[in-house]
């Protein structure tokens, strides 16, 4: 059982800002081998209750440019972790960003399964104020409920987000 703080907090429009802010610094480092730098994930949802982290997708055309990439992004303070588990989406911890809001970073080809269910979550939940509301309820009431237990969070509000997706065609 993990037991990480579990802090969901109403809609700031300061994360887009941070989201930019942190979209410079990979554009400045690895611009020219990517496709797109996407917010992602709660945070980049006007409305929508989040943790404070920004989730980003840093898209790439394919592996062709991933080890340069991985490079790169060494020379800024992100370490490569590997996909953790998720085929075509890896992740990148760092060191040293207290400049930067606090985020989740992964590298995706553009033909990414995990990419492709981000994006389709994210512009669902853009378009229908009435999923940010319900989803917004369910993540507050979960931290509310495992204020200590990410893994009781997560398991909270599956059912909701299993039937969003089902909305917006995601299996």
């Amino acid at each position: 059982m993990k037991t990480a703080k579990v802090i969901v907090l109403p809609y700031d429009v300061k994360w887009k800002a941070d989201f930019e802010k942190i979209k410079a610094e990979i554009e400045n480092a690895i611009g020219q081998l990517i496709v797109s730098v996407e917010h992602v994930g709660s945070t980049s949802v006007r409305g929508m209750s989040a943790k404070p982290c920004i989730d980003i997708d840093v898209v790439i055309k394919d592996y062709s440019v991933f080890d340069a990439v991985v490079s790169n992004l060494a020379e800024i303070g992100y370490i490569h972790e590997g996909d953790l588990g998720i085929k075509d989406r890896h992740a990148f911890r760092y060191t040293d960003k207290q400049h930067l809001q606090t985020h989740h970073l992964y590298v995706c080809p553009q033909h990414s399964a995990e990419l492709h269910r981000h994006i389709t979550f994210r512009d669902f939940l853009r378009s229908n104020p009435d999923a940010v509301e319900k989803y917004s309820r369910v993540k507050e009431t979960a931290a509310q409920l495992f204020p200590d237990n990410i893994d009781k969070y997560i398991e909270y509000k599956s059912p909701c987000i299993e039937e969003m997706y089902a909305l917006c065609g995601l299996e």
